[in-house]
């Protein structure tokens, strides 16, 4: 079964392409744009370096205005962050009829509650999965820095394909740096640039199922 995996280039969502890829899913790895910036330019890169597909899904930018005026106006990211999120899985529902994310178990933002995810696949007849549900940040970290080539810095400084990256440019264009940073505190994030070992278990796996044909 083909499935669109919302992708960053980070260690989540990577993990979760992985995970899906050993399952026996042909993984289609999409990254949301909203046009501000080429951010998509550092998935793009991790999808070439670990052997998937990618697509770019440009979004509209009141999309992206909307979880801007919702950040600012709650003065945190965590609402505007799951309003963004919740769109972009609205938007995947027209290419695919499964679709799944790297939420892992700790994470409060962008996540979807149980009511939110059951009524969209109720409305949209979707197949909703989330990987990493049951995985915490250590785990996920120990996996993806034995198979995989990890860069980790502060979240301004690394090259990233999140959502994150454009609010934080029309946050800087509308209201100024201050902003940022009063909203959104340095935090590590994670740019996934190639396999550790191209001979190891894990690679061989996904070799076998990435030419597995959708439905």
């Amino acid at each position: 079964m083909r499935v669109g995996l919302l992708y960053s280039g980070g260690m989540d969502s990577s993990f979760s392409a992985l995970i899906l890829a050993a399952l026996g899913y042909e993984v289609k790895l999409t990254t949301v744009n909203f046009g501000l910036l080429d951010s998509w330019r550092a998935a793009r890169e991790s999808a070439k370096a670990l052997g998937f597909s990618h697509k770019i899904k440009r979004l509209d930018n009141g999309i992206l205005k909307k979880c801007v005026s919702i950040i600012i106006e709650d003065g945190y990211p965590n609402n505007g962050l799951n309003y963004i999120h919740k769109q972009a899985i609205l938007n995947l529902c027209h290419d695919f009829n499964c679709i799944a994310d790297g939420v892992k178990r700790e994470d409060r933002a962008p996540k979807l509650s149980y009511e939110e995810i059951q009524s969209m696949e109720m409305k949209w007849g979707l197949r909703y999965i989330q990987p990493l549900l049951g995985w915490n940040s250590k785990e996920i970290r120990h996996f993806c820095n034995k198979f995989l080539i990890v860069e980790e810095d502060e979240s301004d400084k690394i090259f990233k394909s999140d959502y994150e990256a454009e609010i934080r440019e029309l946050i800087k264009q509308e209201y100024g740096e201050g902003y940022i940073r009063k909203i959104f505190p340095n935090h590590k994030q994670s740019h996934v640039i190639g396999w550790r070992n191209s001979s190891g278990k894990i690679y061989s796996i996904k070799q076998e199922t990435s030419t597995c044909k959708g439905k």
